[in-house]
């Protein structure tokens, strides 16, 4: 489904990151097109890299508004290829992914609850040359007694294809209404190389010997120093929009993603 039902032209809000190039590209598209805040938005297009586009969906929580992303960065996996021309022509036959992000529930050491939003991924690290120790609950099921490892991660089906790729996990089409749990440089136990598990599925992770041992949560870019324990769920009710040219949808920007050497 396009992202425009009618002829009417959308205000758009045009934002770059701090890169030369995408300020200088921000700055002809505005005189080109004209830009008003993102408040006051029905498309939001951002110019800059992957990182560019994860900063503008969490800028734009609240109003959910669509964003189109366009690369003047250095990745740009979730970008579209950058042109001038015809703006408003793109946007008219841009197609909608809609993903769902996930929430990160950490207590630290003191007890303390931190809470943050990821949209690629809640992922847990070890702090010192320590290696972490992780008890695994699935929907409050003990699944993983002790996971020795570098760290762990629960990753969304559009940020399969960033960290939980690298982490060796699996690239999960955006339909699939999956999550992968992936461990990172996991020493015990040897084989376990991560499941995959429903997107209504709540994970809790409890940190063994968390003195000794220190671990880290990070939901995308929000961080948590010395945490105890970290649940993470799907929130459902938050529903995120990227816009994508008709011609390379991001859906199968993950199937070709699957056959990449």
């Amino acid at each position: 489904m396009s992202f425009l039902s009618s002829r009417k032209l959308p205000k758009i809000a045009i934002v770059s990151s701090e890169r030369v190039e995408a300020e200088h590209a921000r700055a002809r598209l505005a005189g080109r097109y004209g830009s008003v805040a993102p408040s006051e938005a029905d498309v939001i297009v951002a110019l800059g890299g992957d990182g560019f586009m994860l900063e503008t969906l969490h800028n734009n929580l609240e109003r959910q508004t669509p964003v189109y992303g366009m690369n003047r960065g250095s990745v740009g996996f979730l970008m579209n290829d950058y042109d001038e021309e015809d703006l408003p022509g793109r946007l008219a036959l841009a197609g909608r992914t809609v993903i769902h992000p996930l929430q990160m529930n950490a207590w630290d050491e003191d007890g303390t609850l931190h809470t943050g939003l990821a949209i690629n991924e809640v992922s847990l690290l070890r702090q010192t040359r320590q290696s972490a120790k992780l008890r695994i609950y699935i929907d409050g099921t003990v699944r993983l007694d002790e996971l020795t490892c570098d760290g762990c991660l629960v990753a969304t089906a559009a940020g399969s294809t960033a960290y939980n790729l690298s982490a060796h996990g699996p690239i999960i089409p955006l339909d699939a209404r999956i999550l992968a749990l992936t461990p990172i440089s996991a020493f015990r136990p040897r084989q376990w190389r991560g499941a995959l598990l429903p997107h209504q599925a709540r994970v809790r992770f409890d940190v063994l010997e968390a003195e000794k041992r220190p671990v880290s949560a990070t939901a995308d870019s929000f961080e948590v120093r010395r945490v105890t324990r970290v649940d993470v769920h799907e929130r459902r009710d938050v529903a995120l929009t990227m816009l994508f040219d008709a011609t390379r949808s991001f859906e199968e920007r993950v199937l070709a993603e699957q056959f990449n050497s």
